[in-house]
Parts: C-alpha cells; sequence; structure tokens
C-alpha cells in the first residue's frame, strides 16, 4: 500500500527531526522544507496528502505560503504549526486556508490525531448537496447560492457544511468545536462566531440572508425554509 505523503515547513532542526521521526513511525512518508519558499515550490510540484505548516519562517511567511497555495486552487490540507497563540492570529490563520491550527509547544499524540482526521476529511465522503438554492460540491469545494459561486475557506467551507448537514437542528457552538474545528468542547468558542460572521456576509452578498440563525445562548441553526 502507497504511503501517505506529507510535507513539513519549518525553520527548526529539532522540530522537523522530531516530527520526521515520529510521522515515518506512524507509516508516513515526509519530505521536509526550512524556508517558504523552497516549502511553496514543493508543495506546487508535488502532490502531498497534508502539509505542516509553521508561521514565522525564513524567506516566505507560512500566512503567505498558505495563500499561494490556494490561489492555485490546491486544496490540499494544511495545518499550522506554530507558536503565534492569540485568537487573531488563529482566525488569520484559518482565513489564509489553513484547516487546523495547532500551538506550539505541542503533543505529537495530538498533532497525529489531528493529521488523521484532516486526511479522512480529504476523501468526499458523497456529492453535491442541494437544497432550495443552495448548492455545496465538497468535491469540487464550491457553495453557490442561487447560482453565484461564494469562494469560502477551507473552515469556512466545513463549517457551513456542517450547518446545512445538521438542517433544522441546532448546533451549539461547543458541538461545532469538536466536529468542524476537532478541538475538546471546553475550548474558546468565540471563533466559531467569527466564522459564522465571516460566512454571513459572504452569503449577504449573493442574496442569502437569512440562512444562518442564532439561537442565542445556545448555538446556530440553519433551517429548510430560508433555502427555498
Amino acid at each position: 500500500m502507497k504511503k501517505m505523503k506529507l510535507l513539513i515547513i519549518d525553520d527548526e532542526p529539532g522540530i522537523t527531526s522530531f516530527l520526521n521521526e515520529g510521522l515515518e513511525e506512524a507509516g508516513y512518508s515526509v519530505d521536509i522544507a526550512s524556508d517558504g519558499k523552497s516549502g511553496l515550490d514543493l508543495a506546487l510540484s508535488h502532490n502531498y496528502n497534508l502539509i505542516i505548516l509553521d508561521w514565522m519562517i525564513p524567506a516566505m511567511s507560512g500566512i503567505e505560503v498558505c495563500n499561494q497555495i490556494r490561489k492555485t486552487g490546491n486544496m490540499v490540507p494544511i495545518i499550522f504549526l506554530t507558536a503565534k497563540k492569540t485568537l487573531d492570529d488563529l482566525v488569520f490563520g484559518f482565513e489564509a486556508g489553513a484547516n487546523d491550527y495547532i500551538k506550539k509547544p505541542f503533543e505529537f499524540d495530538e498533532l497525529l490525531v489531528r493529521i488523521n482526521a484532516q486526511l479522512k476529511k480529504s476523501v468526499p465522503s458523497d456529492n453535491t448537496f442541494k437544497v432550495g438554492k443552495l448548492t455545496i460540491n465538497p468535491i469540487s469545494h464550491q457553495v453557490f447560492f442561487d447560482s453565484e459561486e461564494i469562494t469560502l475557506t477551507p473552515k469556512e467551507f466545513a463549517l457551513l457544511e456542517y450547518l446545512v448537514h445538521n438542517m433544522d437542528s441546532v448546533c451549539t457552538r461547543n458541538r461545532i468545536l469538536q466536529k468542524v474545528w476537532d478541538v475538546p468542547s471546553d475550548s474558546d468558542t468565540s471563533v466559531v462566531d467569527v466564522f459564522i460572521t465571516f460566512i454571513r456576509r459572504k452569503l449577504e452578498k449573493a442574496g442569502g440572508r437569512k440562512i444562518i440563525q442564532t439561537i442565542y445562548g445556545v448555538g446556530y441553526i440553519v433551517r429548510e425554509r430560508d433555502l427555498l
């Protein structure tokens, strides 16, 4: 069976050596780049199953690398592994196109769980989902409202897809964190509210003003009647 191929972009030799050894023991094939420019070149010239990316790296920042990868239409799962720790940093990373975000210092077992979760998500499990004016295609990673395409980051896409697949049911913030962010339910839920705001703005531009409703003190809901 062919091994899954991962790319690590990080300029700390101690971390890359540790990750390389652990991930190869876990059955992955690993390439390493020590700066953003060479990392981007590798990312665009090879078919990786997942990329582990530091933010503060030479030649080109991790944010720039992530942006450039997404601009090509490449939706390879990207996990930021970085010492940048604030909520603003996390949101900025996800808006650049990251699928997940882990703060240094980190536990290797947690990273491995996050990697496996992203790899499972990257294999489309079904075809286009359409209800009313909204169309979601998990294979092409496209969303349309009333025939107008809405460009979403991977995390925005995952959040909207989760809400729609749980249509007419209230999704609590804690449950969303568990299912979309793969983090414990006792984590800070404010990132959920931030991304709901991002998605609403994009939907509103396409005419979908009332798609995501707030259930105050609980969470969010998408109702089928609002999509017709």
